[in-house]
This record gives structure tokens, C-alpha cells and sequence, in this order.
């Protein structure tokens, strides 16, 4: 039952329980990190919910799919010295998923890094044949292995971003709490549906994500009451609120949740994982 605390949306806080192990053995739910927007949180919210994931004991695979690999640096690494990644997953089709995977500094959570390499994918993926379903065969190979994939998408809705929701059992839409965000999110959706419609008929929009949220502000609130007012149950109830800890993290090359366990930040990151895992019971 929920509460009558009322959250950050407006609404009840749901009263989630804290998730049980995985119950069956079966092929990852897949989700993307989508929006065509910038800087408005993909990554973070990747690198942060696959680490609350792990931590709920799910086995968690991220795959950069932004040329900027920004993922890839976040996590640690340095992505110009990157000999294999995803690019080549994609052009060589010898070439499995396992062989290019790394390990993170959390346990459960593996990545699947990128860098400037993957911008040539787009240009030359237009020539193949089924090239919207190349992300989804080279997964294949490794969704048994996994209980979550995460994809951070690049802010686009080219080729790679339709490769990525083609191959996805649902999408996440972070979203600034800025009046700018919302206007592409009526776009974004369009292609949502043409997805559907196209190339993958069991897609479905997880939830919308409020980030960067600053309560304080009439603008932030307004914004994230328009959002619920538009979507209604498919925002989140968790919204995560504009804090330097994530900046710092990134820097450190940690997830919040490793880097300051007990912020605010990093129990958002908890709490959006129990949704996820609510709104997703196979993961």
C-alpha cells in the first residue's frame, strides 16, 4: 500500500520492498538509457542504477553505446586505450561480446566499453543488411549470463540509438528538470513507437526519470509537475536531486553508491533500482 508521505512528484511514495534474489534463469531484461538530449544524466544514472543493481544481487552488464564513452571513462578507464570494444563487436562478426567485456570495481557489474571508434558504426552500418538488429544479435551471446543489461545510448535518434532499443525489453527516459528537456520528449517517443511498430513489438517505456532536480527552484517543480501531469504513473517516483557527489564520483572513476555509500545520491540510485526491479519483475 502506499504511503500518504507525499514524494518529490506530488504523489504517495510507494512502499517497495526490498527485492528477493532472481527467481528464474532466463535471458537479461534489457534496458536503454534514451534520450536524444544531452547532458541530461544517461550516463550517470547507468553507471549509478547497474552498481544498486549489483548491490541488490543481480548479475549487471553496462554497455557504452555513445562514441564519447563517457561510461567508459566514468568507470575508470581510459577510453583512447581501448583496443576492443563495442565498435568492433559490431563490425566483426567473429568477434563475440565476451571477448571485449571488462570488469568494473563492483562486483556483479561488468562493462562493455567505447570510445571515438563506434562514431564510424553509423556510417557504415547503413550498408547491411538488418542493420537495425546488429546490437541485438551480438547480445545474444551473453543474455543468458546476465540478469540487466544497461545501455547508455548517445543524444541522438540515428542508427546506433534504434540498434539500441531494437535489441532493449524496455527504455529509460532520464530527463532535466528544465523546461527544454520536455520539449523532446514528444520526438523521442515518436521514435519509441516506430520501433515498435518496426523492428521490436515488445518495447515499452519503463519510466521517465527526473534528474538534476533542484527543489528550491518554482522552475524545477513546475517542470516535474508538468511531467506527471503528461505521463501520470510512467515518471518515476524517484527523483534524483543535482549534487556535486556525482561529479566527484565520476572523477574518482566510481559509482556513487561505492564512492559516497551513504549520500543522498547514492540511496536515490537504491530506491530507483527498487522500482526498476518492481516494474520489471523478470530482471
Amino acid at each position: 500500500m502506499p504511503s500518504t508521505d507525499l514524494g518529490p512528484t506530488g504523489r504517495p511514495r510507494p512502499d517497495l520492498r526490498e527485492p528477493g534474489p532472481r527467481t528464474t534463469q532466463g535471458p537479461a531484461v534489457v534496458i536503454s538509457m534514451c534520450n536524444q538530449k544531452g547532458g541530461v544524466g544517461k550516463t550517470t544514472t547507468t553507471i549509478n542504477l547497474g552498481a544498486a543493481l549489483a548491490e541488490q544481487g543481480r548479475r549487471v552488464l553496462l554497455v557504452d553505446f555513445d562514441p564519447q564513452g563517457s561510461m567508459t571513462v566514468g568507470l575508470g578507464y581510459n577510453a583512447h586505450e581501448i583496443e576492443q570494444s563495442i565498435y568492433h563487436v559490431l563490425m566483426d562478426r567473429e568477434l563475440s561480446m565476451k571477448e571485449v567485456i571488462l570488469g568494473t570495481t563492483i562486483d556483479n557489474m561488468d562493462l562493455v566499453p567505447a570510445n571515438i571508434d563506434l562514431s564510424a558504426a553509423e556510417m557504415r552500418l547503413v550498408t547491411e543488411v538488418g542493420r537495425e538488429q546488429v546490437l541485438a544479435r551480438a547480445l545474444r551471446d551473453v543474455r543468458q549470463e546476465y540478469d540487466v543489461i544497461l545501455i547508455d545510448c548517445q543524444p541522438s535518434l540515428g542508427l546506433l540509438t534504434v540498434n539500441a532499443l531494437t535489441a532493449s525489453t524496455g527504455v529509460i527516459i532520464p530527463l532535466e528538470c528544465e523546461y527544454f528537456a520536455l520539449r523532446g520528449v514528444a520526438l523521442l517517443n515518436e521514435t519509441i513507437e516506430k520501433v515498435r511498430d518496426r523492428t521490436n513489438f515488445d518495447l515499452k517505456v519503463i519510466g521517465l526519470l527526473g534528474t538534476m532536480f533542484d527543489s528550491r527552484t518554482l522552475h524545477g517543480r513546475e517542470v516535474l509537475q508538468t511531467l506527471v501531469d503528461g505521463w501520470g504513473d510512467a515518471v518515476f517516483h524517484t527523483v534524483i536531486r543535482r549534487t556535486v557527489k556525482f561529479s566527484d564520483s565520476t572523477v574518482a572513476g566510481e559509482p556513487i553508491t561505492e564512492y559516497a555509500p551513504t549520500s543522498p545520491g547514492a540511496e536515490a540510485y537504491r530506491q530507483l533500482a527498487r522500482e526498476v526491479l518492481h516494474r520489471c519483475p523478470d530482471a
